[in-house]
């Protein structure tokens, strides 16, 4: 059984929203997401590894968030849009087979289900900022990611 990318997406949300709201375990969302959302153990294996990526990369998205935020401290920022900013933006930085545009959209469309409109207005300011530095760089001719994130002060 093939899932949407979309779909998929949701999941990778859900888990890290889960994990960061109430500290909920792989173990414990596993089945509940299966049974709600009708998908496969493989599914959610590719999910939970996705999920580990995002949180293996959390301390540098964190970063970026919180030099891109202008208008709330980092603290402030609801768990939902926080969460969304955090795949979003590792879909922007790390995810080379995700188009940035797409990365861009489907945080907007996730923000859009899960949250409200005015915060879909917020995230994409945040990913959008970021897109608009790294294109930037990449125009001065730096396309090493690593760089680039030395470069944007992260």
């Amino acid at each position: 059984m093939t899932i949407s990318p979309q779909k998929l997406r949701e999941i990778i949300f859900l888990l890290l929203y889960s994990t960061d709201f109430g500290g909920s375990t792989d173990e414990e969302m596993v089945p509940l997401l299966m049974k709600e959302l009708c998908v496969s153990k493989k599914v959610m294996r590719q999910a939970i590894e996705a999920k580990d990526a995002v949180q293996a990369k959390k301390g540098e998205i964190d970063s970026v968030i919180t030099q891109y935020s202008k208008s709330y401290d980092f603290e402030r920022i609801p768990r939902i849009e926080r969460n969304i900013l955090r795949l979003g933006i590792f879909e922007l930085l790390h995810s080379e087979q995700i188009p940035a545009k797409v990365a861009i959209a489907e945080a907007i469309r996730l923000t859009r289900k899960f949250a409200t409109p005015e915060a879909a207005t917020f995230v994409n300011a945040i990913i959008d900022a970021l897109y608009q530095e790294q294109c930037k760089l990449v125009t001065a001719g730096e396309t090493d990611i690593p760089k680039q994130l030395e470069k944007l002060g992260i």
